[in-house]
């Protein structure tokens, strides 16, 4: 039969050419299908970022807006307010964050990079924006600080000067305070940079200065001279006063805290090592590692709070980084996970010279944010609302699902709750600012990660939010090694053999079906009843490819010793179900041979409300070769299947009656169609590698050494799954793939040919072809079929499409006794490139799902007959085709890493295609359906985001979003309906991006709002005797010492002004506030001389034209003065 293509696009009509099933093509008039989907209906942008920040470096908190901020090494900035309430800002630089100051309850930021510029943001429009900046050419900047109420930001240097930055208009004041005047003869040497500023709390024109050697400097503003000066002779970390102005604090590089009486600079009130152990013969204490940070908090009660980082003793060898709470006599030492990288005590009021009344402190760790309830016994930690655990073990791949059933995340809600941990503080989340935006959008929508720890989590990620609802760990039913020598070495990685590689779900029925790094599958059911499973049910898979041709001289295609005819029940090469594997056998020599890599447990398993287990299915090895790991996984509740395959071929599993109904080599697939016409080959005597999964782990580098095959037979060390710390992208789902077999995509980037040449050194290149996606559906599997019946699509790694009839016995109790028949259709159609995605449509261009079982209740009371009724209540919802006309035709969109085709059935004819891409590669595909209409949309490693419409293929978007930088993006990036889509953006966060015109519109009312107007706490009272007889805070006029007209103005090439992209716009969002006020009014004033001088103008050209016009009535009279009127 001829095949041919009519592309027509008129005015969104698509003329479809639909044969009928019989041979002659174009026997039915065209169809049209009216494509409702046009490219205005598209639009590309970021929504929100959820996750801990990634590598932070600072941290601050606004005291009355209840805002937190932490800055990270690559200059990102984010927010947190109450639980749903965060946003991300990003530096253009890129350079870290080393310092945050909030001007608190103004809704503006300050920030100090590490490029030594010094930015400030404006917190009070959703989507915060850089007002100015200032960049400072010849000073490092090392510490930061603004007082309440001020507008005056000290800027400490690594000279060691302070310069003072006017944050209203962000120019420097002419007001320095230079190094060698702050320390005059003191010291003969230099005293380092400035390491710590603030002003007194009782005296706003006294400034505390601390120099990293050691020298504290109290500098009074208005004499621009030195008061005291305090020496100690160890480097200082941090100073802290006393809310009374008469003390202050140093931490130091020795362990040790000294406290200062501000007019006894001598020598220090009193020595502290809290950590140190004390000698009995009153020595010094033995030094201690650094004290990092210290804080000084009163309260009007009791004792004052002293809380500090690091300082531990040496010989603490192993010992977690701690917090350390000393509260009168009392000293706590609070350990951490992770190394603390800055902590802040949160207090009742925003007044340094008042009671602080500490009740919180936040302590920001290198991967996780803890918080400390200060006021119950214990210091118990708050439950973090924050979705921040996303990283807890590194996130191996994901999938995101909008739109699910309405009743999905009540469940999983309902069965996770009870797995929350007890011994929480009691009290509110203490961060609590900010308000939730109006989301429009109410559709349910679940993102599912997989973990290198084999645990799988469930999140709501419906209106932009994300919560945690359900953690499922898949390492439960194995056997853990309880030692390195007990451990079998048939492992085929040695770190985290349960990682998880693919995800397949089914949001109806709720089926999980779970792919994993060692060569295995797991089949879960959702149950909100506990039950204890005594025998975990195993299906062992022998997946094997060559054949010694010696054995089999005559064999077609590669054919195992017994092939089972297709249809049969059960393939030989599969053990039976079993509780742990009998068949593990060593040949003579010592070849593993029918072993899994891991085992199964033995014992009972209690199995909780949630996921439970149906089914582990694994692969065994093979004369000496470990499995290959899986590339393609699918399961279907309708039918009761689940399929997976590999670079060897597939398998498809009966769930229900746990039988394996095939299991094929890739070629045999073929049958005579094969089009490479393969011959069997010996095996290799060698092992192969298996590649490892993608980690997803800090800088995944793609490893060198892993097309080196061992060459010993009995390797006890094989290939590892990640590669030592670069952890190596070894091999991922979708880039695993044999590319040597792709003249056209040789020129592609280097270093993506070798992270997606296959998993295997190629032994044949042609002869390996992995499996690399499935779909199941009602369709048509022959051109002669006029009537729909269930069928498997796999998709191949050379772009091949291959069908496999499915015939189910009838529903109910014979499903479950009568055997399912599989064979392969001989149906073969051809793309360039790897198959990545297909889908159905049906004949008025209408998204057909695949067929699906509702949930129901698996483990419903025991009466037998129950169940049963139960079952056969429940028809199983077959796809709309079956019940329209068995004429109408469907159409089969298939999507490879090249390019997409459409195909009409039954006829199998071509109607559209499109080459997606010629000089790159795309690396997800996936057919999304949008408010009104469905597309496919597809990223691509060259960083281009693209949709096509459906069926006619017309591109409708096209946007360069990212180039691909990281194995980690190409392995989470996942489309799904609605316009959403998600990657993981950092080994800790989750960047979810729309294409929906519709949602980019709606976007700013969804976002939370960081900023509410709230009444600044009223001023300490300073009591009727402090006022008499002085004491109590005394202020300084800032503007008077820092203004131009006193100070002059600053050197031009310090620090240039650069007006940030917030401008006018940010302005208006200031609505109120000093700093607001004071630019707002700059603004209109500039505004007001702009019409000033305009007029000016306009007078004085109105002036002219009067002058001109006299002139010319002047003329005039003189010509006509003599005549007479008649003369006129």
């Amino acid at each position: 039969m001829k095949k041919f293509n009519i592309r027509k696009v008129l005015d969104g009509l698509t003329a479809v050419s639909s044969s009928s099933a019989s041979p002659q093509p174009g026997n039915r008039e065209n169809d049209l299908i009216q494509e409702t989907l046009q490219s205005e209906h598209f639009q590309l942008c970021k929504t929100v970022r959820h996750g801990f920040p990634y590598q932070p470096s600072s941290m601050a908190f606004d005291p009355v807006q209840k805002i937190l901020a932490i800055g990270t090494q690559n200059g990102a900035l984010r927010l947190f307010g109450r639980p749903g309430v965060e946003c991300y800002c990003q530096h253009d630089s890129g350079a870290a964050v080393i310092q945050l100051q909030f001007l608190i309850n103004e809704g503006a930021l300050v920030s100090a990079l590490a490029d030594d510029s010094v930015h400030l943001w404006n917190l009070r429009q959703k989507r915060p924006a850089i007002l100015h900046s200032l960049k400072f050419n010849r000073e490092r900047i090392t510490f930061c600080h603004l007082p309440f109420q001020s507008k005056w930001l000290y800027v400490g240097t690594e000279r060691g000067n302070i310069h003072i930055v006017n944050v209203e208009s962000f120019t420097l004041s002419g007001y320095v305070i230079m190094w060698n005047k702050a320390i005059e003869l003191s010291s003969k040497a230099h005293p380092g940079p400035v390491v710590h500023i603030s002003d007194n709390p009782m005296d706003e024109g006294k400034l505390i200065i601390g120099f990293e050697s050691g020298i504290v400097v109290l500098w009074d503003l208005k004499s621009k001279k030195a008061d005291y000066r305090y020496t100690y002779d160890e480097a200082i970390h941090s100073v802290a006063w006393h809310h009374e102005g008469k003390q202050f604090i140093c931490s130091h590089s020795d362990g040790t805290l000294t406290i200062w009486n501000v007019k006894s600079p001598a020598k220090p009130a009193q020595t502290i090592t809290p950590h140190g152990k004390q000698p009995k013969d009153g020595k010094k204490p033995e030094p201690c590692k650094p004290i990092l940070k210290v804080e000084y908090k009163t309260t009007r009660a009791g004792d004052p709070f002293m809380i500090l980082s690091g300082g531990l003793s040496y010989d603490t060898v192993g010992r977690r980084p701690c917090l350390t709470v000393m509260h009168g006599k009392s000293t706590a030492v609070l350990e951490m996970d992770y190394p603390i990288v800055d902590f802040l005590t949160l207090c009742e009021t925003p007044y340094p010279n008042d009671f602080q009344e500490p009740y919180a402190v936040v302590v920001l760790l290198e991967k996780d944010l803890v918080v400390i309830d200060l006021a119950q016994n214990g210091y118990p930690i708050f439950e973090n609302p924050y979705p921040l655990t996303i990283h807890e073990s590194p996130v191996t791949c994901c999938e995101y699902f909008a739109d699910c059933p309405v009743d999905l995340i009540p469940a999983l809600y309902s069965v996770g709750s009870r797995q929350k941990r007890q011994g929480y503080s009691k009290k509110e989340w203490p961060i609590s600012g900010g308000n939730w935006g109006l989301g429009t959008q109410s559709y349910p929508e679940i993102i599912i990660t997989g973990h290198a720890d084999g645990s799988v989590k469930f999140w709501d990620a419906s209106a932009i939010m994300l919560q945690v609802l359900y953690k499922l760990k898949t390492a439960k039913v194995f056997e853990k090694a309880r030692n390195k020598e007990d451990k079998p070495n048939t492992d085929i990685v040695d770190e985290d053999p349960f990682a998880i590689q693919i995800l397949s779900w089914c949001p109806e029925s709720r089926m999980l079906c779970v792919a994993g790094v060692s060569a295995h599958v797991i089949v879960y059911r959702f149950s909100k009843q506990e039950v204890m499973t005594e025998v975990v049910q195993l299906l062992e898979v022998r997946l094997q490819y060559e054949l010694n041709d010696m054995e089999s001289p005559d064999a077609g295609g590669e054919q195992p010793p017994a092939l089972p005819t297709p249809g049969a029940t059960s393939s030989p090469q599969a053990s039976a179900p079993q509780s742990h594997p009998s068949t593990s056998s060593s040949s003579s020599d010592g070849i593993r041979d029918n072993v899994p890599c891991l085992k199964v447990r033995s014992t009972p398993l209690k199995q909780s409300p949630g996921y439970q287990v149906e089914l582990v299915v694994q692969l065994v090895w093979v004369s000496g070769e470990p499995p290959q790991q899986i590339t393609s996984l699918a399961v279907n509740s309708s039918y009761g299947l689940v399929v997976f395959g590999n670079s060897n071929g597939l398998a498809i599993v009966d769930y229900l009656q746990k039988t394996v109904l095939l299991n094929l080599g890739t070629i045999e697939l073929y049958g005579s169609n094969d089009p490479y016409q393969r011959q069997p080959r010996s095996p290799r005597k060698t092992r192969q590698p298996s590649g490892g999964l993608c980690d997803i782990s800090e800088g995944s580098t793609t490893s060198e050494d892993r097309c080196k095959s061992p060459t010993s037979v009995l390797t006890s060390n094989p290939q590892q799954f990640y590669n030592g710390g670069g952890r190596g992208a070894k091999m991922s789902r979708k880039l695993s793939l044999p590319t040597e077999l792709k003249p056209d995509l040789d020129n592609r980037d280097n270093s993506f040919s070798r992270s997606r040449s296959s998993s295997v050194t190629s032994i044949d290149k042609e002869s390996r072809e992995a499996i690399t996606a499935f779909h199941f559906c009602e369709t048509f599997t022959r051109k002669t079929d006029s009537a729909t019946t269930p069928s498997l699509w796999v998709g191949t790694s050379l772009g091949t499409v291959l069908v496999i009839a499915l015939n189910l016995p009838p529903a109910g109790e014979q499903r479950l006794l009568q055997p399912v028949i599989v064979s392969p259709s001989g149906t073969l159609i051809r793309l360039k490139g790897s198959i990545l995605r297909m889908a159905f449509l049906d004949a008025t261009g209408s998204f057909l799902p695949p067929a699906y079982e509702p949930w129901y209740e698996p483990n419903a009371p025991d009466d037998r007959d129950e169940k049963d009724k139960v079952r056969k209540r429940r028809p199983v919802s077959v796809s709309p085709s079956s019940s329209q006309e068995m004429n109408e035709n469907q159409y089969a969109v298939i999507c490879s890493e090249k390019q997409a085709k459409v195909i009409a059935l039954p006829s199998q004819t071509c109607i559209f295609k499109h080459n997606i891409t010629e000089t790159s590669f795309v690396l997800r595909a996936d057919v999304v359906q949008m408010s009104n209409g469905i597309c496919v949309a597809c990223f691509c490693a060259n960083g281009h985001i693209m949709t096509l419409s459906l069926p006619g293929l017309r591109p409708l978007l096209d946007v360069n979003y990212l180039p691909l930088t990281d194995m980690r993006i190409a392995r989470t990036f996942c489309f799904t309906n609605n316009g959403q889509a998600m990657y993981l953006t950092s080994p800790t966060e989750i960047q979810r991006i729309t294409y929906s015109q519709e949602t980019c519109e709606n976007l700013q009312e969804m976002l939370g709002e960081l900023f509410t107007p709230v009444e600044t706490p009223e001023a300490p009272n300073r009591g009727f005797f402090k006022g008499l007889f002085g004491g109590g805070a005394q202020s300084l006029d800032r503007e008077e010492l820092f203004g131009e007209s006193v100070a002059g103005k600053a050197s031009r090439s310090l620090a240039q002004h650069i007006p940030g992209p917030g401008g006018i716009e940010g302005m208006k969002g200031a609505a109120s506030g000093v700093v607001g006020d004071l630019a707002r009014a700059r603004i209109a004033l500039d505004e007001r001389g702009q019409k000033l001088s305009e007029l000016e103008e306009r007078t004085a050209a109105m002036m002219a034209s009067a002058d001109s016009f006299s002139k010319h009535a002047h003329d005039m009279m003189l010509k006509c003065k003599d005549k007479k009127w008649y003369q006129f």
